[in-house]
């Protein structure tokens, strides 16, 4: 077990382990999350981390014959008590994928489209908070003119900080990011590694990337998953500097992965 002490926890993973059918994905994964810090999940591909990422919010609960043993607490709560509201659960948990995922709606109904779901609607208010989400995604200037145009008609990039701006709209706590910028090109990567550095300030960010220089740039903690365990958890200066397991090592200084 690979765990950090920190004098508080947004999320704490508890020998978590997870299956699809009879195949094992996890393996007994303990880590702690700190509040508004971000942590970078890294490794090679089908290592487990979106599928630990996945775990955070219940995600994997809409695949069929999956199972997790274990526990995750958000701010000291279960979220697999069987009493979990799941709508909560990812009001307060949001996640932003590896694909711009808008929906063929306007600028405005995307961003307006989790609170609306959440029974606010008072175009007042809406318009607040579309507002807001925009600014924060670092997207209100180039759209504020084009509210009600379609999504679908924006850059890759700006698709991305569109739903990073739906992700926001509810007020989240957490913010989960599955590889939010391997489909962008360097500018619009750029973009979303700045808006990541913002956001921290007011957000916990779990952020999985295949890009080390990424997790180098972005991240406070840094977590090396390899074949479905957590290798080694450590600050991000630590892990890429003086690793202490040497699987680490080998992975950061491309010997595989």
């Amino acid at each position: 077990m690979v765990k950090m002490q920190e004098s508080n926890t947004a999320i704490q993973a508890m020998d978590v382990s997870f299956f699809y059918g009879p195949n094992q994905a996890l393996f007994n994964i303990s880590l702690d999350v700190a509040p508004k810090r971000v942590t970078a999940l890294i490794g090679p591909s089908g290592c487990g981390k979106s599928t630990f990422l996945r775990c955070l919010n219940r995600m994997n609960d809409i695949i069929p014959k999956t199972r997790l043993t274990g526990k995750v607490l958000i701010n000291g709560q279960d979220i697999y008590d069987a009493k979990e509201n799941i709508v909560d659960l990812r009001k307060q948990v949001g996640m932003v994928f590896q694909k711009s995922n808008p929906f063929p709606k306007s600028i405005f109904d995307n961003v307006a489209y989790g609170p609306r779901i959440h029974k606010l609607h008072d175009r007042k208010r809406l318009a607040e908070i579309v507002e807001k989400s925009l600014r924060r995604a670092a997207l209100w200037d180039e759209v504020k003119d084009r509210l009600g145009e379609n999504a679908m008609g924006l850059s890759g990039g700006q698709q991305q900080r569109l739903c990073i701006a739906r992700a926001l709209a509810v007020d989240p706590q957490i913010l989960l990011m599955d590889e939010p910028a391997s489909a962008l090109d360097p500018k619009s990567t750029t973009h979303i590694e700045d808006l990541i550095g913002e956001l921290r300030q007011d957000y916990t960010i779990v952020i999985v990337t295949h890009n080390m220089q990424q997790a180098a740039r972005v991240s406070d903690t840094t977590a090396f998953f390899y074949e479905g365990r957590l290798i080694e958890l450590g600050r991000t200066k630590r892990i890429f500097t003086k690793p202490k397991e040497k699987q680490t090592e080998d992975y950061i200084t491309g010997r595989f992965g």
